[in-house]
């Protein structure tokens, strides 16, 4: 063998050489970040799995719609990150425009299990018109919801 083929060999194994090295970093970057998109996608689907609650009722009595939900899953909930739809028009429950109590305390939004929420939404401040008939819905930050319809009560 001559010296131009053991020169053209060693440059083309140098060739090599700088080539896996910048595949390698690249390949295990991109096989980092699916195994991370993957672990979040599993940790949302067990959020959702373990996050139940059932909206007990909904009622209106002329000025204040009040809706009622107990926690019934084993994830804890932040009350304000809830979303209300009251009709087809969102409500922003975390908002001025609504009140919300977790077993009678105004003064807290951590929601756990076997908790009681009530949110309450003037009749000025929703969206919609809100009579008997009027479907709520409340959804909370994994994307479970809950639907009641609301019932009138004398004030």
């Amino acid at each position: 063998m001559g010296v131009s083929v053991s020169a053209s060999t060693a440059i083309i194994v140098a060739g090599l050489f700088f080539a896996f090295t910048t595949l390698y970093p690249v390949a295990a970057n991109g096989l980092d970040r699916v195994s991370d998109a993957q672990h979040g996608i599993n940790e949302r689907a067990l959020e959702r799995q373990n996050t139940d609650f059932a909206v007990t009722n909904a009622t209106f009595d002329g000025d204040t719609l009040t809706i009622n939900a107990t926690n019934e899953g084993s994830v804890g909930l932040v009350a304000d990150d809830a979303t209300l739809v009251v009709g087809n028009e969102y409500v922003d429950v975390g908002g001025t425009n609504a009140s919300t109590t977790v077993d009678g305390d105004g003064d807290t939004a951590l929601w756990l299990g076997d908790e009681t929420l009530t949110v309450r939404v003037a009749q000025d401040d929703a969206a919609t018109t809100i009579d008997n008939g009027t479907r709520v819905v409340l959804v909370v930050e994994s994307g479970v919801r809950d639907a009641a319809t609301v019932t009138e009560v004398s004030a």
